[in-house]
């Protein structure tokens, strides 16, 4: 017997109107802003490094697909090759993503104040803001995410088996950016087995729907060359998914979910989930989040990896507060309040508002990382000019890569780490380097002197990663590059 899917109680004549004249503006005031603040602080050492990859796109990377470097490269050659160039991406994401998440409301049945509340908590939530203000990977992954689970809402409301087709698709070019998708469709594999296969009613059959599997075998032939990409290259999203993965990530994993949107914002989200939950036609989605939700825990990896589910729990929620607003003024006024109340604060840590004085007790380790990369080049570049020609930069990490190639690009620069090994090693020429941020003691290991040429100083004042690093110079390597470089090799 074939396995039921939900019965359906929503159809598309039937959807409330969609509620532009709050939603629309709602998206282009959070992308306005993100533009307007967009240059403040700095580059994030995640941006630099993007940049530098987009200068050779690949089909994927040591530690990542390749859409986000191709976005970054796509960018600069919009918009410039500036930070505000390279952030109009980002901000288009967070305006897409406030009107995906009303839109979900919207399919569940939530009229315009559910909508508005809808686009109002996503758009003041503290990580797609984040993600919004900075090009990172989850910028697009948060819109493939929700516009995945959108369509297999509209799949089993409508009836529709098309929508599957439109999941595939989504999900399947999800991969281009993040392989954190897999998590979601894992998700909605479990939610629909339990939920359709325990089903007594049903009009359809979704596992006998050529719709469901055609979509399914779209996103296969989309996401394949991912998939061949990491078996021509010994499956490195393996060894870095090992490298992400710390137990601190466990115990942080519940603080960082609440804080994720706002603590009001979770609230409903709680609300919302139990509203799926209870309701057969959304049953298997409400499964679906909190799985993902779980295997994000359990495999160790951050809390933000799996915002996607929090934002789909958060809109779906709307609707019931919605309706439970609407009677008395009291309530209204007790959720606006708490939803904006409480996103304040996510909106001051989210955002470049703080001095950087001030930056050290934020939470917020992106802004932290995004202030001194100037002074920081200007460091290096002063001890690498004042070596003979031919002297090269070994970096630790990155980051540091990437502000150098960004603001000195005269100086050639390698880095051990990540995707950067891959790039190869220095010429057998360079015998003098300018090594930042490796221990002194192991690089008098490799090289025959060595000598200290200070420490970074960014002159923020902020104790990010940078601040205090080492920088020696070496010269006289002990072994050629070609045998040595195996030894910098190291991924984070």
């Amino acid at each position: 017997m074939l396995l039921q899917a939900p019965r359906l109680q929503i159809t598309a004549p039937s959807l409330p109107a969609t509620a532009w004249r709050t939603t629309g503006p709602i998206a282009g005031l959070v992308v306005l802003t993100l533009l307007v603040l967009s240059p403040w602080y700095g580059y994030h050492r995640d941006e630099l490094y993007f940049r530098m990859l987009g200068e050779s796109p690949g089909w994927g990377y040591f530690d990542q697909p390749p859409l986000t470097p191709l976005l970054a490269r796509l960018s600069t050659e919009l918009f410039g090759d500036t930070i505000a160039g390279l952030r109009v991406v980002p901000a288009l994401c967070a305006g897409l993503l406030v009107l995906i998440g009303a839109a979900i409301t919207r399919e569940l049945g939530g009229g315009a104040r559910a909508q508005t509340l809808a686009a109002t908590g996503v758009g003041t939530g503290m990580f797609p803001l984040v993600a919004g203000h900075t090009l990172l990977t989850q910028s697009a992954d948060f819109v493939f995410w929700t516009a995945c689970i959108l369509c297999v809402l509209r799949a089993l409301l409508r009836g529709d088996g098309r929508w599957w087709v439109a999941a595939g698709i989504v999900a399947g070019a999800a991969t281009f950016n993040k392989h954190l998708i897999i998590l979601l469709l894992t998700g909605l594999a479990t939610g629909l087995l339990v939920t359709v296969g325990l089903a007594v009613k049903g009009p359809r059959a979704v596992f006998g729907d050529r719709w469901f599997w055609s979509g399914a075998f779209l996103a296969a032939v989309i996401a394949s060359p991912n998939l061949l990409y990491q078996a021509a290259n010994g499956w490195p999203q393996l060894t870095m998914a090992g490298t992400l993965s710390e137990p601190v990530n466990r115990v942080m994993f519940v603080p960082m979910l609440v804080a994720l949107l706002s603590m009001g914002a979770f609230v409903i989200a709680v609300a919302g989930w139990l509203w799926l939950l209870r309701r057969q036609e959304t049953r298997a989605l409400a499964v679906a989040a909190l799985v993902t939700i779980l295997l994000g825990w359990v495999s160790g990896g951050r809390a933000d990896y799996v915002t996607g589910s929090l934002i789909f729990a958060f809109v779906a929620g709307c609707v019931p507060v919605a309706a439970w607003m609407e009677s008395r003024a009291a309530r209204r006024r007790t959720v606006w309040w708490g939803l904006l109340g409480t996103s304040v604060i996510g909106i001051v840590v989210a955002l470049p508002l703080l001095p950087p004085q001030a930056l050290d007790a934020s939470p917020n380790e992106v802004s932290r990382e995004s202030v001194g990369w100037p002074r920081f080049v200007a460091q290096v570049a002063g001890v690498h000019r004042a070596l003979p020609p031919g002297t090269i930069v070994l970096t630790s990490n990155y980051g540091e890569a990437g502000a150098l190639d960004r603001f000195a690009p005269d100086i050639p620069v390698y880095s051990g780490h990540n995707e950067l090994w891959y790039q190869g090693p220095p010429p057998e020429t360079a015998r003098t380097v300018v090594a930042v941020g490796l221990p002194p003691e192991r690089l008098r290991l490799r090289f025959a002197r060595c000598e200290s040429a200070g420490v970074i100083d960014h002159g923020t004042g902020v104790a990010n990663e940078e601040q205090g690093l080492p920088i020696t110079v070496c010269s006289g390597p002990r072994a050629p590059w070609t045998t040595a470089w195996p030894d910098f090799k190291h991924a984070s």
